[in-house]
């Protein structure tokens, strides 16, 4: 059986990543279920963010306390323990999950906290005669949000959603630990068996910025389509 240090001989390290290309079909899998973890989990955090965004600035103290205990909580504990408490915590319920699922749920729940506190950012560079003239139409403070405030709001913190979006992709790796079949689970095995890790870890760092710039061309896409004036000046994200 070839030793781990074998790839470095004479002080000098050997790369061969040709145990890794022939394991090719198994990192792109890995690949394709990272982008599926990320998906879901941004689509699904962003309503909750955006809806914990609403009730922390609810005139009703305890909606707000409840959602600013939520965030702060979220933001100040490790997502690694975040996942192994959702996992566990289901489990010792009688509540059986797959994986998979369960990291949808823990991912959803870190990226909502964060993205609570972005949207709130984005809510408060409203100006307040909008509110005042919204309100002066009869609009209802669900018809405010849903017609005057949450487009320019996203709009302006755009750059910054996106940015953690990305990181919640490249956090999914995190799930590994729980057994999902996601690129760096996937990774874990391919240099188990082939003995190979600086290759193996090689790959799926570049395999992961490439998965990030793509993110990137896709929310750059929606911003083109939804907001009119960044597709007029040609604003980046």
């Amino acid at each position: 059986m070839r030793e781990c240090g074998d790839s470095a001989k004479g002080g000098v390290l050997i790369l061969d990543f040709s145990p890794i290309i022939e394991q090719g079909s198994l990192l792109l899998d890995g690949a394709v279920v990272t982008l599926r973890l990320a998906a879901v989990a941004t689509l699904l955090g962003f309503v909750i963010g955006t809806l914990c965004a609403i009730g922390r600035n609810s005139s009703n103290r305890w909606l707000s306390g409840l959602c600013a205990g939520y965030v702060e909580a979220i933001r100040n504990t490790p997502f690694l323990v975040q996942i192994f408490l959702v996992f566990f915590g289901l489990s010792s319920v009688g509540i059986t999950l797959s994986a998979f699922t369960v990291a949808i749920i823990a991912l959803t729940i870190n990226v909502g906290a964060y993205t609570g506190e972005i949207m709130r950012a984005g809510f408060n560079t409203v100006h307040a005669g909008q509110w005042e003239a919204a309100e002066c139409l009869g609009l209802s403070r669900a018809q405010v949000y849903w017609h005057v405030v949450l487009r320019p709001a996203i709009e302006r913190v755009y750059p910054s959603l996106t940015s953690q979006f990305i990181l919640l992709m490249l956090a999914s790796s995190i799930t590994s630990q729980i057994s999902v079949s996601e690129l760096t689970g996937n990774a874990n095995y391919i240099q188990g068996v082939s003995f190979r890790p600086m290759e193996t870890f090689i790959t799926i760092g570049v395999m992961y910025f490439v998965l990030a710039l793509l993110m990137r061309f896709v929310f750059w896409l929606i911003a083109m389509a939804i907001f009119p004036r960044r597709r007029r000046l040609g604003t980046s994200i």
